[in-house]
């Protein structure tokens, strides 16, 4: 029993003996890990990288690239009519082939270049472009402004010259005078002597000067050169008349047109203007200036 006695250890030291142990396990343990780690990177590789290798070993695409040859011509320089020139001419100046194209657009809508400065309006001319033309634009004489053209004639073969006016004391005579011989009117030109003409139509002719006033705006200073020779006016028939047909008389109005025809079909045919001074509709006055006018 005494070699018993020494290899018995007490109850601490044993646990301090399975403790170091432990320790022990755990450390090579650990090593053991670490190892295999290592082993395993020098192995394989990390994802990242077995991407990297693929991507590298996989076959490139090959993109192809077309080159165009395209004709570059200097721009020449040559007298010009942009109103008549053709598409060949224009893109020889060095114009763009849209620019080109809104020229076409502009004279197909009507437009014409009257004047060199006129050019410089198209749609995406530059200064500089401009500039380089504008010596050798060339209006042709049908596309100058009339005026000028007017202005370039002789003084004794201008035929577009205002026609001498009326002196004081001169007068023509209103129902047969023409276009030609109201404009002579001091006061009148071309607007009121077409409303001369057309309200006379209307009426049937004149049978005083004073029945100018009745056209708007009508200078009274000009009455004073009108004279009414032997009126004969243009009678309208009261009783054959539609209502419509009766309503065209400046001296007429709706509501008179309307008494008429109700007149006519409440009483028969009117037998004069005296018929129709009943209505409220026709006062003396309307009577009146109506009276030379109708026929019944």
């Amino acid at each position: 029993m005494p070699h018993r006695d020494n290899f018995h250890y007490r109850r601490s030291d044993r646990r301090a003996a399975l403790a170091l142990l432990a320790v022990a396990v755990g450390a090579a343990a650990l090593m053991v890990a670490v190892d295999g780690g290592g082993g395993a990177a020098g192995e394989a590789a990390p994802p990242d990288s077995v991407a990297r290798a693929e991507a590298r070993s996989a076959p490139r695409s090959v993109e192809k690239t077309y080159t165009y040859a395209v004709e570059v011509r200097r721009p020449e320089l040559f007298p010009f009519d942009p109103n008549t020139a053709d598409s060949t001419a224009l893109l020889r100046l060095g114009l763009q082939p849209w620019q080109v194209r809104n020229i076409y657009k502009y004279r197909v809508r009507g437009g014409v270049y009257s004047r060199p400065e006129d050019f410089a309006r198209l749609y995406g001319l530059t200064a500089g472009q401009y500039r380089r033309l504008r010596p050798y634009i060339r209006i042709g004489a049908d596309f100058r402004p009339a005026a000028e053209a007017v202005a370039c004639r002789p003084a004794g073969r201008d035929t577009l010259r205002r026609p001498a006016k009326l002196r004081a004391g001169e007068r023509i005579v209103l129902n047969t005078a023409d276009s030609a011989a109201l404009t002579r009117v001091p006061g009148i030109g071309r607007y009121y002597a077409a409303q001369i003409l057309r309200y006379g139509s209307r009426l049937g002719g004149f049978v005083s000067v004073d029945q100018l006033d009745e056209i708007e705006g009508f200078p009274p200073e000009a009455k004073a050169y009108f004279t009414i020779a032997n009126p004969r006016t243009r009678k309208m028939n009261l009783n054959r008349l539609s209502l419509a047909q009766l309503r065209r008389h400046p001296y007429i109005s709706f509501y008179q047109a309307k008494a008429i025809i109700d007149y006519r079909r409440q009483h028969g045919p009117l037998a004069g203007l005296a018929d129709l001074r009943l209505s409220r509709d026709f006062t003396p006055e309307a009577v009146s200036r109506l009276e030379p006018y109708v026929e019944f």
